[in-house]
């Protein structure tokens, strides 16, 4: 795969979702009612209110927020629609829809950003002048929020996808361009109530192309970040670090 398709492929894509989602406060009595023991508490959960698109706006990336970053908001070019990506495994679509920001589920309200590291810079000690320069990772974050329980299907959704998709490979097709995804292995990650991550690699065997997918929910809400660094790919085992800054800062920013 060459570098200039490996980087319209992953500026294309675009990952899934996370915001903080505002939950409805509301205690519950401990005193008697009728038919209830006494001291009987309701164990009933507060509901949560998805926030809208304009809410989730406020609490997406920002300028600065990422050190040596450069933050960017994501236009129609950048989050695919469902009739653009197909999947020849029905059983991967959940989690190659992720890789391209395919809207899943009916989420209330969406956002994203577009974040992209500053290349290391050359030095006099440079062994690689132009792999340093090219050692620069694009990370493109999606927000979508969720009414009920369809933050936690959403990932519950996703992890099954991968745990059937991880090995044997599969196919998408991106509005004409074909990606082949020859293995998903799970990685560790931190943020949210609850999170997952993946290294996808496609390509083909002398030609492998690396990118990262960290999907986390926080309340009903669920982020997606799907990242690649045009440096580190070709060759039997290619690979780059997790997009930790990225992450970090969208978890801290959502509070």
């Amino acid at each position: 795969m060459r570098a200039i398709a490996v980087r319209r492929t992953a500026l294309a894509a675009s990952a899934a979702a996370l915001a903080l989602l505002a939950t409805a406060c509301g205690g519950s009595d401990t005193g008697k009612e009728d038919g209830a023991a006494p001291g009987a508490k309701d164990d009933a959960k507060p509901a949560v209110k998805a926030l809208t698109s304009a809410e989730l706006e406020k609490v997406s990336l920002e300028q600065g927020d990422v050190a040596d970053h450069k933050i960017t908001k994501t236009g129609p070019e950048d989050i695919a629609e469902a009739a653009d990506v197909t999947v020849d495994k029905k059983e991967c679509e959940p989690i190659g829809h992720a890789f391209y920001g395919v809207k899943r589920g009916t989420p209330v309200g969406n956002a994203g950003r577009k974040a992209v590291s500053e290349p290391k810079k050359p030095t006099a000690a440079s062994k690689d002048a132009l792999a340093d320069a090219l050692d620069s990772t694009s990370s493109l974050v999606t927000l979508a929020s969720y009414e009920g329980d369809g933050a936690a299907k959403s990932i519950a959704e996703l992890r099954a996808s991968a745990a059937e998709c991880a090995t044997g490979g599969f196919t998408l097709t991106m509005k004409g361009s074909k990606q082949k995804v020859v293995k998903l292995t799970e990685e560790k990650v931190a943020g949210g109530e609850e999170s997952v991550a993946w290294t996808v690699l496609m390509g083909e065997a002398d030609a492998l192309v690396p990118f990262k997918l960290v999907t986390l929910r926080q309340g009903g809400t669920v982020a997606t970040v799907f990242a690649f660094n045009l440096g580190a790919f070709g060759g039997e085992s290619p690979d780059f670090d997790m997009p930790t800054e990225v992450v970090d800062a969208q978890v801290k920013k959502l509070g």
